[in-house]
């Protein structure tokens, strides 16, 4: 049980919401843990399966608090919310947003020199942590271009401008993300960033954790209201989640990479987790599949300090206060968007 940002949530499945009078209590087997007043909340959201009081339901419905459902591993079920919402207001913001090339402009800024900025510092990570097993200058060399190119993206006078210093970025990332693979060099060997399909073993990692997370992405978007569909960067696709991939973008370093290199690193994957088919295409097996989700499970429940709200929350949160704070920005609660920034 955690209060952020005037949400409370709940990342224990077994609990269960009720209502006596104007406060919330959670309760496990049938005995009481907790109990939050509900005029302290602008939302509930809740992981797992045990449910919550039709009281409870119905106040929040009147109240204009959401409640919302979600999956034990963060996947949006439903939301229960009044007659009136505003969430329609919300979305129409959105969607001015996106109509609105300068006011895009401003949110993807703010997300691609996070990402950068995340990017050098993953870099940076390595190099502190494995200095004499590592190319020392070839990674300091990247970190330095990293570091100019979010003065870069800051500073970027339209779109394509910082599409272009994103994707250099990147290509100078992926260009030394071998020197950060410790072990398993012979059968983990990164050269190139590959996607559709990916076509190594590295890259299969990378992709799957990426599009974990931008199942998370998508349902924190929904959670909060947006549409993850209508995005700021990514433009309009059909079936493409625009805005999910927009938001991921912020942590596909800190979370996905240092993820899939400690699974390399420590041995927790290995060659027999893989197969390779016919167009040369590289898959995790099924049983791959089980034992990364279940290591990706672990870390989502590490705790880190979000530099924003400067509270101690769990990685698998992180999407979510981060869409809280895009939706905050988008009615006008903050003056820009707040990405994450880590180190």
């Amino acid at each position: 049980m955690k209060k952020l940002l005037n949400t409370l949530y709940i990342n224990t499945p077994d609990r269960y919401l009720s209502l006596d009078g104007e406060t919330v209590v959670i309760s496990a087997e049938g005995n009481e843990i907790g109990r939050v007043p509900l005029h302290n909340l602008e939302r509930i959201m809740t992981f797992g399966y045990a449910g919550a009081s039709p009281a409870l339901m119905g106040k929040c419905v009147s109240e204009g608090i959401e409640l919302v459902f979600m999956s034990r591993h963060g996947r949006f079920l439903a939301r229960a919310e009044g007659e009136v919402s505003g969430n329609v207001l919300l979305r129409r913001e959105q969607y001015r947003i996106a109509d609105d090339p300068e006011r895009s402009l401003a949110i993807a800024k703010n997300i691609i020199a996070a990402k950068l900025f995340n990017t050098r510092w993953s870099v940076e990570r390595t190099l502190r942590e494995h200095t004499l097993r590592v190319n020392e200058e070839k990674l300091r060399k990247c970190s330095a271009y990293l570091k100019d190119s979010v003065n870069k993206a800051v500073s970027a006078a339209n779109m394509d401008t910082l599409r272009g210093i994103e994707g250099e970025g990147a290509q100078v990332y992926f260009g030394v993300f071998d020197e950060m693979v410790l072990s398993q060099k012979d059968k983990f060997t990164f050269t190139v960033r590959s996607k559709r399909p990916p076509k190594d073993k590295t890259n299969a990692l990378l992709s799957f954790a990426y599009s974990l997370a931008t199942g998370m992405c998508t349902s924190a978007l929904e959670a909060v209201g947006l549409d993850p569909y209508v995005g700021f960067m990514h433009t309009d696709r059909p079936g493409r989640r625009s805005l999910a991939l927009d938001l991921v973008e912020e942590f596909r370093a800190p979370l996905c990479d240092r993820f899939v290199l400690t699974l390399i690193n420590k041995k927790q994957v290995n060659e027999k987790d893989f197969e390779e088919r016919e167009d040369g295409a590289v898959f995790l097996t099924e049983q791959g599949r089980k034992d990364f989700i279940a290591a990706w499970q672990k870390r989502k429940d590490d705790e880190l300090k979000h530099p924003f709200i400067n509270e101690k929350i769990q990685w698998g949160m992180l999407p979510y206060v981060q869409a809280l704070l895009l939706a905050r920005y988008i009615r006008g609660d903050l003056d820009a968007y707040p990405p994450f920034m880590w180190k």
